[in-house]
């Protein structure tokens, strides 16, 4: 049978795809940055996952005003690079695992959750600079992908708990698929970051921190954290973080910290990482 067996959640700020594909993650500025995932390369090399379920937000490279899911689900066989304005990032297209992916699909909406399922989108830095950080540049991604697009953009985005929710019936979905795959589940976005307005350029190191102790030591509260204490502590784009309560919940209540990297800045924005677990 198919099993969650990690999560895994990081940042996806598009600077770091720029640094990775322009050479320049050994430089001064990025090297602190990029060294926090040294671990993480080994590890997923020694893991080998099958497929990993990317809970990700789309910057209006496929969704805009005129369609806003509140969750979208991707069931195709691939998945190619969205152009963001300065070409396509120089990355392998994503495979997806379709026969999984509408597996969740129908278990996620019996489960009354309403997604939205898509068999053709471009992906943009929100999927492919987690890819980057966990596998550098391979000439072909290591393993499968299931992007799961969550509206963190226009308001109302989800709630912290809705998030933990869907996430439990996720891992209620992937146990019940049939073949034997190893599977992760990775949050992407924030942490504490604001990109406009008067409050620009915000960082929030001891929210952030409490946050990722939280992960681990108290993730009840999290799941009740509110959009204004988010919005107000963590900036508007910090918003993101409910896409880390997907993977969180996903994991059930017996997980293990396995590593962690924060660093800031980083292209203004407070660099989070960490690695969960599953405890049977």
């Amino acid at each position: 049978m198919a099993r969650i067996t990690a999560g895994v959640a990081c940042s996806h700020i598009p600077a770091l795809g720029a640094a990775i594909d322009n050479g320049k993650t050994h430089e001064d500025y990025w090297k602190p940055a990029f060294a926090g995932f040294d671990w993480t390369r080994a590890w997923e090399a020694a893991q080998k996952p099958d497929v990993i379920v990317l809970v990700y937000n789309d910057h209006a490279s496929a969704f805009d005003m005129n369609i806003i899911p509140t969750f979208a689900i991707g069931c195709a066989d691939e998945y190619a690079i969205a152009d963001e304005g300065w070409g396509p990032r120089p990355v392998p297209a994503v495979k997806g695992h379709a026969d999984l992916a509408w597996h969740l699909a129908q278990c996620l909406i019996l489960d009354e959750f309403d997604m939205t399922i898509f068999n053709q989108m471009e992906v943009d830095h929100g999927l492919t600079v987690p890819l980057s950080m966990m596998f550098g540049q391979p000439k072909a991604w290591p393993c499968k992908v299931v992007p799961l697009s969550v509206n963190v953009v226009t308001y109302p985005p989800p709630t912290a708990n809705r998030c933990w929710l869907l996430g439990e019936a996720i891992a209620r979905a992937v146990e019940s698929f049939p073949e034997d795959l190893n599977v992760q589940i990775w949050g992407t976005g924030g942490m504490s970051h604001q990109l406009q307005g008067p409050r620009a350029g915000l960082i929030n190191t001891p929210w952030d921190t409490a946050f990722l102790d939280d992960l681990t030591a108290n993730p009840e509260r999290l799941r009740h954290i509110q959009h204004i204490e988010l919005l107000r502590e963590t900036g508007s784009e910090g918003i993101e973080l409910v896409m880390w309560m997907i993977m969180r919940g996903a994991l059930g209540p017996s997980i293990k910290e396995l590593h962690r990297h924060y660093h800031v800045p980083a292209s203004n924005t407070a660099l989070g990482h960490i690695v969960l677990e599953k405890i049977a």
